[in-house]
């Protein structure tokens, strides 16, 4: 089992990546320069966040044009998993990989600090350790977090299970006060139809270990470690 970090210029939640997957779940993991076009010795590949070329143009849009890209398509298309946060979520719906868009934050501000996330679906290899409803407390840092789609994705997602956490508050109810960025149905992290690849914006990396406030975002790595070690890809129920 083997994790690759991708890593762009403008990056800088990549060694918060390496140090869960090397400390936490104990795999061994390199980075992974986005010029690299063979991931054929990967089982797993996170994008991590950041901001990637600047976020000139738009968040994740340059990105999507590295070259290690097109290596990531092929890699998701054959079964791989492929997990990315934040500006990996964002990169990941640039490259469309992921449906949907994200935008700018419903209040026009850069928002950092601690939210709830209610988990939607527990058949997928990254929720396979969590409880269905469970609810997360995680850390947000981001400007262009607010999920759009239109009404025919967002039935689409819905229906096939691809919404899989949702900002609520600490209780698990939805609300607009829970929503820290207007994202369309308080939406925090989509998967593939496949279900191998997820994005998010809350950074679960970050919420490993109690001294930094929080070690829920622990299982989610360990779900995803699991479904690897089990199969390799993942073949969706």
């Amino acid at each position: 089992m083997k994790f690759g970090v991708i890593v762009f210029p403008g990056s800088n939640c990549d060694h918060d990546a390496y140090h869960v997957v090397s400390k936490h779940i104990g795999q061994p993991v390199d980075f992974v320069w986005h010029k690299e076009t063979d991931l054929s010795g990967y089982d797993a590949i996170l994008i991590p966040g950041g901001f990637s070329y600047g976020d000139y143009l738009r968040a994740g849009a340059l990105a999507s044009f590295s070259p290690v890209m097109k290596a990531v398509k092929e890699f998701a298309a054959k079964g791989g998993f492929v997990f990315g946060i934040c500006n990996g979520f964002q990169i990941l719906c640039e490259a469309g990989l992921l449906p949907g868009a994200l935008m700018r934050n419903e209040n026009l501000h850069f928002v950092c600090k601690h939210v709830n996330i209610r988990t939607e679906n527990t058949n997928t290899p990254y929720t396979s350790e969590l409880e269905q409803g469970a609810v997360l407390s995680v850390p947000i840092a981001h400007a262009e977090g607010n999920f759009v789609c239109d009404a025919e994705t967002m039935t689409t997602l819905e229906e096939n299970g691809q919404i899989i956490f949702r900002y609520c508050d600490k209780d698990g109810e939805l609300s607009v006060r829970a929503n820290p960025n207007g994202a369309l149905s308080s939406i925090a992290g989509i998967c593939n139809l496949d279900r191998n690849v997820l994005g998010m914006m809350p950074h679960p990396e970050r919420a490993c270990e109690d001294l930094l406030g929080s070690n829920d975002g622990r299982d989610i790595f360990r779900s995803l470690a699991k479904a690897v070690a089990a199969s390799g890809t993942w073949a969706r129920a």
